[in-house]
């Protein structure tokens, strides 16, 4: 059986869906915990999705939709509080009356320095238990390694420059070292030299001399292990059946996020189930569009006690013999010693 050193996933991770008001000074509370990372879309109308971390500070943010650089604004999100957020009055999380997606990680704050790969981060905050960590640092244009403050191999290293428009560019594991994703496209995935052709290790992640590690660029690197019956960065392949591909994650998915990575190009898909509270699991957000939420039943999913299974047959899913990736958190009830009870 497996077995898990997370006793509650919802002290590590959470999604919090609420309602704007229009007015600055908006707490939301009910996270369960002070977040380290923020990501927050517009499910009523077409912004931009809005990325903010404790190492950056609050009022920094980066669209997963867009190439832009950083920016700063007070009227995005203002703060990080013990149980949540507070957001600004700007229509991009605060819109009276439109609904919102937030989906939140703990890390570490904002951490410090780590000298142990070749290129010191300026700064790595890290969650061991739950296997996450944001890093910043300054490229070099000389391949190195970044320590990650993990203790655990990361299988998914979402990267941006933070300085420079260019794109988010993806390590994940079912691709291997020498391939990129890139988060704000829906292109495949590519022959790549961003990771150095070097598998991350337990310490640190390697990166090249391009999208990743030009010199005098500032970058952010949010950093993902799999721990068992919490989180997963995995794949599939299609069937082209309307009984769909089962991705098995060993616990019950909170939240999905995939990507088709051959074939022909199609969006990133995101799923939660506090937007969805039962199957079929329909309502979609897509991480490289700001288009609104999109409720369709020919594009759905089911979400299981161990996993989840595709159930349409449209290629962003589920075209036959395609591969597909994910990246999943979440946590079926866990019994005792910390066993995951994947029963219903």
């Amino acid at each position: 059986m497996a077995y898990t050193t997370i006793n509650k996933s919802t002290e590590h991770f959470n999604t919090k869906l609420y309602t704007g008001n229009g007015s600055t000074g908006n707490a939301q509370t009910g996270v369960g915990f002070q977040p380290d990372l923020t990501w927050i879309k517009n499910r009523s109308d077409s912004n931009p999705h809005c990325w903010t971390d404790a190492v950056r500070g609050a009022t920094k943010y980066i669209e997963s939709d867009t190439t832009d650089t950083e920016d700063t604004n007070t009227e995005f999100l203002q703060s990080f509080n013990s149980d949540g957020f507070t957001v600004g009055n700007s229509g991009r999380v605060n819109t009276n009356g439109n609904n919102y997606a937030s989906w939140n990680w703990k890390a570490n704050g904002q951490g410090s320095a780590n000298t142990t790969g070749t290129i010191n981060s300026s700064y790595t905050s890290a969650n061991t238990t739950s296997g996450f960590s944001i890093v910043t640092y300054t490229g070099t244009g000389t391949a190195g390694t970044i320590g990650h403050g993990l203790g655990a191999v990361p299988t998914m290293i979402i990267t941006k420059s933070l300085n420079y428009a260019e794109g988010w560019y993806c390590y994940h594991v079912s691709l291997g070292n020498g391939a990129s994703i890139v988060l704000n496209t829906t292109g495949i995935s590519y022959s790549s030299s961003n990771w150095n052709n070097t598998t991350p290790t337990s310490s640190v992640f390697s990166v090249g001399t391009g999208d990743t590690n030009t010199s005098g660029r500032t970058y952010v690197a949010y950093c993902f292990a799999n721990k068992t019956g919490f989180s997963k960065a995995g794949y599939y392949y299609g069937n082209g059946n309307a009984d769909g591909t089962f991705a098995y994650t060993g616990f019950k998915p909170t939240w999905i996020m995939g990507k088709k990575v051959d074939g022909a190009t199609n969006n990133w898909y995101l799923f939660d189930s506090a937007r969805d509270t039962f199957n079929l699991t329909t309502k979609k957000l897509r991480p490289d569009t700001t288009a609104v939420e999109n409720d369709n039943s020919s594009k759905a999913i089911d979400i299981l006690s161990n996993g989840f299974k595709i159930k349409n047959t449209d290629a962003e899913f589920n075209n036959s013999g395609d591969k597909y990736i994910y990246l999943a958190f979440g946590q079926s009830l866990v019994g005792s010693n910390n066993v995951p009870c994947t029963a219903r």
